[in-house]
């Protein structure tokens, strides 16, 4: 049988901030191509770990290993050449206000390429056109609706093709038919680009769509109490807490 293909492993990580443990023995892999959930209640340290994971955050203990690469152990040129292959969409999308929708995506190909203005102009309609923007290169920031605000963003973290997109939260704050469409781009960028996406989400709607693997973290152990597809663990973990969210019912009912 042919090994599955890991995008990312991540071994014994310790994240916390002086005293105070955040998350604690945390292991866990990635398949190449999937899409990865990072579920759990608030406070449970989801955005933590993926600050960990996308370079923003040092761990106190563990390793995040990318291809084989211990990211944390490179120097900053090594952890650079890494983290230039990751794409990342933060929750309130980022975007710089005073650029435009189109300078916005066209800006990491001006710092990491070599590229001339004639072809980032294409490519930036090539990543705008691939969220189904072909209109409102023009638009600032605040002109945008939340939907819109979050296709650029997306076309951003993709300027650069990456292998790792990180998305946080995607579709916070989206209407039923905004965050199904988002929903349905994230498919096709897996499916037709082969990307690896790994998603902090705590939409149930989103995970049992799109997601095919995934970890749910607790905030009393600090750490994964378990791992699986969130349908299966919708259907499947008795474990008190994850049925509670899974299932969004009193914890103290939960495995009744």
């Amino acid at each position: 049988m042919e090994a599955v293909k890991l995008a990312l492993e991540v071994k014994s990580l310790c994240i916390g901030y002086g005293d105070h443990v955040v998350l604690q023995d945390l292991s866990f892999t990635v398949p190449a191509r999937s899409i990865f959930a990072i579920m759990g209640a608030s406070g449970c340290g989801k955005s933590t770990l993926l600050h960990a994971l996308i370079g923003l955050l040092r761990p106190s203990a563990g390793a995040v290993l990318f291809r084989d690469q211990d990211y944390w152990s490179l120097d900053d040129a090594g952890r650079g050449r890494i983290g230039r292959r990751f794409g990342v969409l933060f929750q309130q999308s980022a975007l710089w206000s005073t650029l435009t929708a189109a300078q916005n995506v066209a800006l990491p190909l001006q710092l990491f390429t070599r590229l001339d203005a004639t072809a980032i102009d294409a490519l930036v309609e090539l990543k705008l056109s691939l969220v189904g923007l072909t209109e409102g290169r023009t638009v600032l920031p605040a002109e945008l609706s939340g939907g819109m605000a979050k296709r650029v963003g997306l076309a951003r973290a993709i300027a650069l093709d990456p292998d790792i997109l990180f998305l946080d939260e995607p579709s916070a704050g989206l209407d039923p038919v905004a965050s199904e469409r988002l929903d349905q781009l994230i498919l096709q960028l897996r499916n037709g680009f082969g990307v690896t996406i790994v998603m902090v989400s705590h939409e149930l709607p989103s995970l049992y769509a799109i997601c095919d693997d995934g970890i749910f973290l607790d905030a009393a152990s600090h750490t994964a109490i378990a791992h699986g597809a969130p349908r299966q663990l919708r259907d499947g973990c008795t474990e008190p807490t994850v049925s509670a969210f899974m299932h969004r019912t009193d914890p103290v009912h939960a495995g009744a």
